[in-house]
């Protein structure tokens, strides 16, 4: 028995073994990493740490497609499994590949993004590409994408394997309601290009389908011109229903901001202070009065597009808006920055954090779509029992339209017309014992679940992490067997993606 247990563990170490050198003959017009291969152990998350065999840095689509396609034929009797990785914003881990290969995708090579212009103007560009560098490009051409998220330093195909979701989500969809056509590496390693009327169901798939279908390694992105200027607009509430009332008012106008979130504010009484450097009071006497009281306030941060030349009209349109809301009338913030400094906002705070030290920390961030129906009960419970001061980080709240969103794509969502984001994106102060540190964090995330779950809520988690397929499959509901079957379809052996832990490799899916 002895001399058996020694040849099985001989023979699978020397399956081990054999990985790299088996990787090495491919070829390849990039190269593996088989040393160096710490990075793509971690992610923005910084809770997870799985090593991978390699790192694959692909310079041309058929690298990926050659190494998938050639684990793939090694079936069923080898472990080695296959992530994509962006810039590794992943929170979970899911960009990781324990033992496996990572693809680092923004190596990849293509051919060079491409603006197009016309009456249905877009733009081809690479799964590697970020979002910034698509701003910046399309910009040269008057043109623009139509839904963001808040963060633009991320990858074409990080944003449209979840959803990619900010506050233009409510009129233009999320991401993923704005793509005509995507390239994809299944996990067979073919090579298919697909769009809504040709290979619709790989296409579907893919969009929000958390990597488990194919490598978005190409997308054509819808466009629209773009403005110049952005009025910037921050009021405060210290009454949730009216907050929620006018946010949902808002998104109900055919003509309204171009952008609407909001976000809590709890027991920071000197908040006003720090928006005055980059915020111009309307009335300086009274917003200078205004004190929070320890209270839990909600701010709703608008944004209205213009070029300059309209700047008397989009004043007018603004006004009329506002005399709509029952917000705070002494906290009306404004300002005017170009329509670049408004998307690229949150980068300004992501060098100031690097600067200090407190970027590349825990961030133990949970994200949930609440139905619109049950968000007074969950404010009531969240914001009045379980959160007692405002964290490191935002608390994002914000109504968006169902009908924006595409029931045939893998993104779940709520089955109600209006659905609120609740994002709480926390920093955890590393090696802190106290409220700011990453142990309280994660206990306050799970009484927020427990809660959620207990209360039937209908809550779906957004950047969903669950370790077991029980959860996945209460995750997707009525619509698990269409995902397994579309696994089954595109990726059978489940090579890909194992981040998100929801197949094991040659293990049957159903």
């Amino acid at each position: 028995m002895i001399l058996f247990l020694s040849c099985i563990a001989f023979r699978n170490n020397l399956c081990l073994s054999s990985i790299p050198s088996t990787l090495k003959a491919l070829p390849l017009d990039g190269h593996f990493t088989f040393d160096e291969v710490h990075f793509a152990a971690k992610d923005f998350g910084n809770r997870y740490q799985f090593l991978p065999a390699a790192i694959l840095h692909p310079k041309s689509v058929s690298d990926i497609a050659n190494t998938i396609k050639h684990i793939w034929q090694m079936g069923s009797h080898s472990e080695l499994t296959v992530a994509a990785r962006g810039h590794g914003h992943s929170l979970q881990g899911q960009s990781q590949a324990h033992r496996g290969v990572v693809i680092s995708m923004v190596s990849l090579h293509g051919p060079e993004m491409q603006i197009y212009t016309g009456n249905s103007p877009y733009v081809d560009v690479s799964g590697g590409e970020l979002w910034i560098n698509i701003l910046h490009e399309s910009l040269k051409y008057g043109l623009t994408p139509k839904s963001w998220t808040d963060y633009l330093h991320l990858t074409v195909g990080g944003t449209l394997s979840n959803a990619g979701v900010s506050g233009q989500a409510f009129q233009h969809g999320p991401q993923i309601s704005n793509v005509n056509q995507l390239e994809v590496v299944t996990g067979k390693g073919d090579v298919v290009t697909c769009s809504e009327k040709h290979n619709s169901d790989l296409f579907h798939s893919v969009l929000g389908g958390l990597g488990q279908f194919g490598i978005i390694t190409r997308a054509r992105i819808s466009l629209e011109p773009a403005p110049d200027m952005v009025k910037w607009i921050r009021v405060l509430y210290s009454d949730f229903a009216t907050f929620a009332r006018d946010q949902e008012h808002l998104i109900s106008l055919g003509r309204t901001f171009d952008y609407i979130e909001g976000f809590v504010i709890i027991n920071r009484t000197g908040l006003l202070n720090n928006w005055r450097s980059s915020f111009n009071p309307q009335d300086p006497v009274q917003a200078s009065h205004f004190k929070s009281d320890g209270r839990t306030l909600f701010c709703l941060e608008l944004a209205k597009y213009f070029n300059q030349d309209k700047s008397d009209v989009v004043h007018q349109e603004i006004e009329h808006l506002l005399s709509q809301l029952g917000y705070i009338t002494s906290t009306l913030f404004l300002s005017e920055v170009t329509y670049v400094e408004f998307l690229d906002r949150v980068h300004v705070s992501e060098v100031k954090l690097r600067s200090k030290g407190l970027w590349e920390v825990p961030h133990p961030w949970l994200n949930l779509f609440i139905p619109r129906s049950k968000i007074h009960n969950f404010a009531d419970e969240v914001f009045g029992n379980i959160l007692t001061e405002t964290s490191n980080g935002p608390v994002l709240i914000y109504p968006v339209n169902k009908s924006k969103w595409d029931n045939r794509t893998s993104a779940i969502t709520p089955e109600e017309d209006t659905f609120y984001l609740v994002a709480f994106l926390t920093s955890a102060v590393p090696s802190s014992t106290g409220t700011d540190g990453l142990e309280h964090i994660l206990t306050q995330n799970k009484r927020i679940l427990e809660y959620c779950e207990k209360a039937h809520l209908g809550v779906k988690q957004y950047l969903p992490h669950y370790t077991t397929q029980e959860e996945w499959r209460a995750h997707f509901g009525p619509r698990w067997e269409i995902f397994v079957q579309r696994k089954s379809a595109y990726d059978p052996l489940a090579v890909l993606a194992p981040g998100q832990r929801i197949f094991q490799k040659a293990i049957p899916f159903s």
